[in-house]
């Protein structure tokens, strides 16, 4: 019977915890601002009581978890019209390289390592520090790096070629599942899908892992691979 409880404690808590992260927002786990992840933080270990411990009353992990994720969206959007309430609570992006030169105060004072700048910056495919004009600490510690003008990709623009918008491309078929709202969404239906198929060699839409279709008519098809 406690084993019972102990599992259905863990499902209730955690289809409440999902709901809630929901409410608050997407955002990945290494892009946690540092509040985020101390409420983040907290709420694991209070919610998790419910679970080692069947016999705790849900109400005990519920009330306080609704009530961080409340000060916590609340805090958030205090924090988009107070800019000095964001940088109290989220701090400040700093320049670690400012024009190709190395701000050593600013890396003392985030306590970064010369190890550390290196591997952010191979992380982002840049190897030679000579190839950076900027790198900017960002508030949730990611680095990111703006390349010196000669490093730069050229864009089309800039070489004067002609380009066209390839559009939204949509997913018709997922894992042999016809996506008709989005099939009806990029302009096409299943005759346009049946014939599209037999033009690739497919017999039916359950032999496609998935299919897109673009604005200019572009389709990618990846055919679905059997064990």
């Amino acid at each position: 019977m406690t084993m019972l409880k102990s599992v259905a404690n863990a499902v209730i808590v955690y289809a409440v915890l999902v709901l809630l992260m929901r409410l608050i927002g997407k955002r990945q786990l290494g892009e946690l601002e540092l509040t985020e992840l101390v409420v983040t933080i907290l709420i694991s270990e209070i919610a998790s009581r419910p679970i080692t411990d069947p016999e705790s009353p849900l109400a005990e992990a519920f009330v306080p978890v609704v009530a961080l994720m409340g000060v916590e969206y609340l805090l958030s959007v205090l924090s988009v019209k107070s800019v000095k309430l964001r940088a109290l609570l989220s701090g400040r992006p700093a320049l670690l390289i400012v024009r190709g030169r190395i701000d050593q105060k600013q890396m003392r004072k985030n306590r970064i390592t010369p190890d550390e700048l290196s591997e952010a910056l191979r992380s982002q495919g840049v190897l030679d520090l000579n190839d950076v004009e900027y790198a900017v600490l960002e508030t949730n510690g990611q680095v990111n790096v703006i390349q010196t003008p000669a490093q730069r990709p050229a864009t089309a623009g800039q070489l004067g070629a002609q380009t066209t918008d390839r559009g939204w491309p949509f997913t018709v078929v997922n894992n042999g599942r016809v996506l008709s709202e989005n099939l009806r969404l990029a302009g096409r239906d299943e005759r346009w899908l049946m014939k599209t198929l037999r033009e690739q060699g497919v017999a039916s839409p359950r032999d496609v892992y998935m299919m897109t279709v673009g604005a200019d008519g572009g389709v990618f098809l990846a055919p679905m691979e059997r064990d």
